[in-house]
């Protein structure tokens, strides 16, 4: 089982949470094998994606997920 993840919602009030986009309550996961792993996915994650336009920017707001200590 992957225990290392990122989660990934939206801004309150982000363009892209309305009902007919992605929805108020959006949220993704992202689950990596290591530390290391979900560090370097969460480090390029925030870079800005080389798909988007000049000018554009992501939102999403990101949060590292640590395997749960019990």
């Amino acid at each position: 089982m992957k225990k290392y993840g990122i989660r990934i919602t939206l801004p309150p009030g982000d363009v892209m949470s309305a009902h007919h986009l992605l929805g108020p309550n959006f949220e993704a996961f992202r689950w990596y094998e290591s530390r290391l792993e979900r560090d370097e996915a969460y480090r390029s994650m925030q870079n800005h994606p080389d798909y988007y336009r000049v000018g554009d920017s992501p939102t999403q707001l990101l949060a590292k997920i640590d395997p749960d200590p019990s």
